[in-house]
């Protein structure tokens, strides 16, 4: 019987020159085998950038090999009765952040701790802007009051949607306060700001789930969308209600399941009485064309996994699984 803090669910990054990244990948995927970790790692030239989970008796002895190889890493870490990820993976991957641009990573904004990101947005008067610079799933379940939420599908898209930011607002007055999830995403893409012109800006050290361990959810609405089977989760201890609403019936709704048909796959933010009624289906084409997965809400607890060639050969034919 798994307990509330079993496991420790760690997220950081460090961006710093790796000399040898294969030889960092190796080592670091031997000691995580080692722990029994699991988890999604990528470590090119530039850093790494790390979501992974180990038991709490493997705790102190990862983080201690990841301070000893990135000792500029700010490793946040929250309980979770088991691990949410369904693998370890750890590879190269030339860009941390897939943004297809290049930026000076040593050129970055200014770096707020939790309180005084809280103080700035208590002080922001008409020439400040505060960004959500994740995707719009992400954001439409959780976001800091009166940030601007751009309406973006993949990372990449932030340049564009800078360069009309540029358009918009004086580079010279505005003051720029920028956060993501982890922090990771922030240090490319104030970059980028500063080297479209703009002279003032911030962004929020650690992240959202830094600000939530250590500030609660003051100014925070909503929850977070998170890129393992938790995928929604408070920021904090603090009661949270849901913003979003249910893309079907339009009830409140804060949570998201994955289509069960295998050939869409897509993000459904859904109630649960609408998700069961659609058979997890994000419409009705989908539930009945194509491989759809058998869909029930008291087994389907996490994102559908990849089926084995077998149990794809049997959806296909029609045939149930288990048969």
């Amino acid at each position: 019987m798994h307990t509330a803090d079993d496991i420790k669910v760690l997220a950081y990054y460090a961006i710093t020159k790796v000399d040898d990244p294969q030889k960092v990948i190796k080592e670091h995927k031997s000691f995580l085998e080692e722990c029994q970790g699991k988890g999604r790692i990528y470590i090119s030239e530039e850093g790494i950038n790390a979501q992974c989970s180990v038991s709490k008796e493997n705790l102190e002895n990862y983080r201690s090999f990841v301070l000893k190889n990135f000792p500029q890493a700010d490793i946040k870490i929250h309980d979770h009765p088991v691990h949410p990820f369904a693998k370890l993976i750890v590879k190269y991957r030339r860009q941390l952040v897939a943004m297809d641009k290049e930026v000076d990573p040593l050129l970055q904004g200014v770096h707020l701790d939790a309180a005084d990101w809280e103080k700035m947005i208590k002080q922001k008067d008409d020439n400040t802007i505060i960004i959500d610079t994740r995707n719009d799933y992400e954001w439409k379940v959780g976001h800091f009051e009166g940030a601007l939420l751009p309406e973006l599908d993949q990372f990449r898209e932030f340049p564009e949607y800078a360069e009309k930011l540029k358009e918009r607002y004086d580079t010279d007055k505005t003051q720029v306060m920028m956060y993501c999830t982890g922090g990771i995403r922030c240090e490319l893409y104030s970059s980028l700001m500063l080297k479209l012109g703009f002279k003032k800006v911030y962004q929020l050290k650690g992240g959202i789930i830094r600000y939530g361990l250590e500030n609660g959810n003051r100014a925070w609405k909503g929850k977070l969308f998170v890129f393992d089977d938790r995928m929604v989760i408070p920021i904090s201890k603090d009661e949270a209600e849901p913003i979003a609403e249910c893309q079907f019936c339009k009830k409140s709704a804060d949570s998201y399941y994955n289509c069960a048909n295998m050939d869409c796959n897509s993000l459904i933010l859904s109630c649960p009485e609408c998700i069961e009624l659609k058979k997890g289906c994000c419409c009705q084409n989908c539930l009945e064309t194509g491989r759809v997965r058998p869909f029930s809400l008291e087994t389907v607890k996490t994102p559908f996994r990849k089926l084995s060639f077998e149990e794809k050969q049997r959806l296909s034919s029609k045939e149930p699984i288990g048969a």
